[in-house]
């Protein structure tokens, strides 16, 4: 298991657009995926899921990964957040 915070500062945070990026990425990896916020954990790989948790810009997240490329999949999903969804 792999994990690691991260601070999503978008303008938007995690909604719509910007999520459906962030699914798109972790639907890559092999690894199961989560999006932890708070006491809530949801299925990174989910669309419903991540919405669900209200991510606004400024929100601090933490992304676990558990799987054969848990290292590479939280890595690539940190750095899609930082670059603030610049495709």
């Amino acid at each position: 298991m792999f994990m690691k915070e991260t601070t999503v500062n978008n303008q938007v945070g995690l909604h719509a657009r910007p999520a459906t990026f962030f699914i798109q990425k972790a639907n890559e990896f092999k690894s199961s995926i989560w999006v932890e916020k708070d006491d809530r954990r949801v299925n990174a790989k989910s669309l419903l899921g991540v919405l669900s948790l209200g991510i606004v810009k400024g929100t601090a997240i933490n992304l676990i990964a558990d799987g054969p490329d848990e290292e590479a999949a939280i890595n690539a999903l940190v750095e899609l957040i930082n670059s603030e969804f610049a495709e």
